[in-house]
């Protein structure tokens, strides 16, 4: 796995490459040893063809609107740069990279076949994987794991990708560092004793409900380390 992570999302004039369709919108944002490093990626884009009313009903995003916009070709190059040697994910992967694949294909681009640039993961093959027979849409991981997007009114390329960074780190561990960005992690901390003085503190046990939420998440933990939660060893 890279230590350097693309989470991507594309919007589209519409659903199938093959029908003519085209990207109107890519966003990426880019994590470096699950750190966001601000270094993000996103245009919007001139198809040069009708947008369909169901997709723009879904993004908002109108052949007006576009019409001023760079084309694909135009930042290709730079998109290929960023993504190259990554490891980048997405959700509903074969949606994306279809349509990537098919701009570079009628560029007459040598970067016809993503996967050969970049690792791709698909964080809905991974979220299925870790809830099977449960809704894994981006909204219903989002109230899972209660990640607020409640600006999501409309779907975006560049906040469904921010939303998505924060979903994947929440999916492949949550947390990411015990300590904040502005603490020096090497500093050494004397700990502080209770007084003796005090009352004993009080012990209070999980409840069932609070056990069973315990032991799904664990569950959820050991699928996506390929059965190595070490947490398993002291049960």
């Amino acid at each position: 796995m890279s230590s350097r992570v693309i989470i991507l999302d594309t919007e589209t004039t519409g659903l199938e490459p093959k029908q003519g369709h085209r990207i109107i919108e890519v966003g990426c944002v880019e994590l470096i040893n699950r750190r966001f490093t601000g270094n993000n990626f996103h245009f919007y884009l001139n198809p040069q063809r009708d947008i369909d009313e169901g997709a723009v009903a879904v993004h908002g995003l109108t052949s007006e609107f576009l019409s001023d916009k760079p084309l694909y070709e135009d930042i290709a190059k730079d998109l290929h740069a960023y993504l190259n040697g990554a490891e980048v994910v997405i959700h509903n992967a074969p949606f994306d990279v279809g349509f990537i694949n098919n701009e570079y294909q009628l560029m007459g681009s040598e970067f016809v076949d993503m996967a050969t640039w970049c690792e791709v993961t698909d964080s809905l093959v991974m979220a299925r994987k870790m809830f099977p027979g449960q809704r894994n849409s981006l909204d219903a991981l989002c109230k899972r794991y209660e990640i607020d997007n409640s600006q999501r009114q409309l779907h975006g390329a560049l906040l469904d990708a921010e939303i998505l960074a924060d979903v994947y780190l929440m999916m492949t561990g949550g947390q990411n560092s015990l300590f904040a960005a502005d603490v020096d992690e090497d500093a050494v901390f004397e700990p502080t004793f209770l007084s003796t003085n005090k009352p004993p503190l009080a012990v209070i046990k999980a409840n069932n409900e609070e056990m069973a939420a315990h032991n799904e998440r664990m569950q959820a933990i050991k699928e996506s380390s390929g059965g190595e939660c070490v947490w398993d060893n002291y049960n």
